[in-house]
C-alpha cells in the first residue's frame, strides 16, 4: 500500500505542472482574486478529473477507445475554449483602464466561490484529452495494481492529494504578485490567458479536424526525441 502510494506522488506531481488552459486560467485567478478563489476554482477542475477517472474505471475499453478519439468531441472542446477565450479578449479590447481596475477590486472583493467551481469544472471537462490521459493511466497502472479496487483507490486519491498540493503551492506562489497589480500587468496578464485558451483551442481543433496528420506529428515528434 505504501508502495501504491509513493508510486502516486510522482504522478500527482507531473500532473499540476503540466501547462495547459486550467494551469494558466489557476495562476490567473491566484493574482487577480486570491487565495480561495483559487482553491474553489481548482477543486471544480478536480471534480472534473474525478468524474473522468470514474467514466475510465467503470466503462468498457472498447467504448473509451470510442470515445477519446472521436473528432467532433476533439471539434466541440476547441470551439468552445477557443470561442470564450477570443470573447474574453475582445471585451478587454472595448474595456476602459479605468472599469479595468474596478473589476479586479470587484473581482477580489465578491466571493462568488460556486460559480469559480463550476468554471474550474467545465473548463477541465470540456478538454476530452483529459478523459484519454486518465484512461491511459488506468490500463497502465491498473494491472500493477493487480486491479484490486481497493489498491485503485488508494493509488488515486494519493494521486489526486499530491496534484493537489502542488496546486496549493502555485496558488501560494503566484498570490505573491498580487502587491504588483498595476492596471498594464492586469491587462497583460488577461490578455496572455484569453490568447492561451485561444491556443489550447485552436490544438484541440486541429486534433479534430485533422485527427491522422496530429497523431503522425506526434509520433514523429517522439521519434525524433528517441534519437
Amino acid at each position: 500500500m505504501i508502495q501504491d502510494i509513493l508510486s502516486a506522488i510522482p504522478l500527482g506531481f507531473f500532473l499540476s505542472i503540466m501547462p495547459g488552459a486550467v494551469f494558466f486560467v489557476l495562476l490567473e485567478t491566484s493574482v487577480l482574486k486570491g487565495f480561495k478563489a483559487a482553491i474553489a476554482f481548482d477543486l471544480g477542475a478536480i471534480t472534473s478529473d474525478i468524474v473522468f477517472i470514474l467514466i475510465a474505471y467503470f466503462s468498457s475499453y472498447k467504448l473509451l477507445e470510442k470515445i477519446k478519439d472521436e473528432p467532433a468531441l476533439f471539434i466541440f472542446g476547441g470551439l468552445v475554449m477557443f470561442t470564450y477565450g477570443f470573447i474574453s479578449l475582445m471585451k478587454l479590447k472595448k474595456v476602459s483602464k479605468n472599469d479595468l481596475v474596478d473589476d479586479a477590486s470587484k473581482d477580489i472583493i465578491r466571493k462568488d466561490y460556486m460559480s469559480l467551481f463550476i468554471k474550474g469544472f467545465l473548463l477541465n471537462f470540456i478538454n476530452i484529452g483529459v478523459l484519454g490521459f486518465w484512461l491511459a493511466i488506468i490500463i497502465t497502472w491498473g494491472p500493477k495494481l493487480d486491479m484490486d479496487p481497493t489498491r485503485i483507490l488508494v493509488f488515486f486519491i494519493s494521486v489526486i492529494c499530491a496534484y493537489f498540493a502542488v496546486d496549493l503551492c502555485k496558488i501560494g506562489l503566484a498570490k505573491q504578485l498580487r502587491s504588483k497589480l498595476t492596471t498594464r500587468n492586469i491587462m497583460k496578464i488577461k490578455q496572455g490567458i484569453s490568447v492561451i485558451l485561444m491556443v489550447f483551442g485552436l490544438a484541440l481543433l486541429v486534433q479534430g479536424w485533422f485527427p491522422e496528420r496530429f497523431k503522425k506529428a506526434i509520433n514523429e515528434v517522439e521519434h525524433q526525441e528517441q534519437h
